[in-house]
């Protein structure tokens, strides 16, 4: 049930991502960094293709119930530049609250800690996965759909906002001036991914900062000598690292 557009989109993302990931993977190596470990790398990949199969077997589901709200749509945009205009400012928005019921909720915290349980920061995390939220991920965005925005349109742009959603995994750039404002940078990110206490559940959005500034929930990267340096993955890290514990601990517990 792929789009053309989304195809082209893999078509221009994936060697995108191949040609930064080693490019990351060489600088880690040139500055010894130690950005990436083998077996943290190829987990994260493989919990890329379990979350892939979820969403898969589980599209032609959400897209039926996007298509029934859509032709009960509460609205007809004519201008091209406001629909798309709006449905990323709209998917955005509504990502920013998905996000932060998984953070805030320990039911929807179980599935999301997949994401958070690497102790590298690096491109490849990017695509570790919550492997089961492509089961409800879809409900935050019917109110797309009801207000007239086309099911292929919606899934198109949440699979755009994601290409960005990879990038800023990386410690590797630094702040980016006044862009910092009004985006998800990989500064802000790296606050995300860090289980320093002051840098929990913050930036939560995906492409534009302004709804953590919004709803308080915004917190910039700090120097070194005014923090502590930043600490990746869980505030318990896990004693296993199999997949099958990464994605299933906390319901075990």
């Amino acid at each position: 049930m792929e789009s053309v557009r989304e195809q082209l989109l893999i078509m221009f993302s994936t060697p995108l991502y191949i040609t930064i990931i080693v490019g990351e993977m060489m600088l880690s190596h040139y500055r010894h960094t130690k950005t990436y470990t083998v077996k943290d790398t190829i987990t994260n990949l493989y919990l890329m293709l379990l979350n892939s199969g979820v969403d898969l077997a589980f599209r032609v589901v959400y897209m039926v119930i996007f298509q029934w709200f859509w032709e009960r749509s509460l609205f007809e945009f004519t201008s091209p530049f406001w629909y798309w205009f709006w449905l990323v400012i709209g998917m955005d928005f509504l990502f920013y609250w998905l996000h932060r019921v998984d953070h805030f909720s320990r039911l929807f915290w179980a599935v999301h800690v997949t994401h958070h349980s690497s102790e590298q920061f690096n491109l490849t995390v990017g695509f570790r996965s919550s492997v089961f939220q492509p089961l409800y991920r879809f409900i935050y965005f019917i109110p797309l759909a009801a207000m007239g925005f086309k099911p292929v349109d919606i899934i198109f742009i949440f699979a755009a906002c994601q290409i960005w959603g990879i990038l800023v995994h990386t410690e590797h750039v630094k702040k980016l001036g006044w862009l910092e404002y009004i985006l998800v940078t990989p500064s802000h990110h790296r606050v995300h991914h860090a289980s320093n206490t002051l840098y929990l559940d913050k930036n939560l959005g995906m492409f534009l900062i302004i709804w953590d500034k919004m709803f308080g929930t915004f917190q910039p990267e700090l120097p070194e000598n005014a923090y502590q340096p930043l600490k990746y993955g869980l505030t318990k890290p896990l004693e296993k690292k199999d997949a099958f514990h990464i994605v299933f601990h906390e319901w075990i517990q």
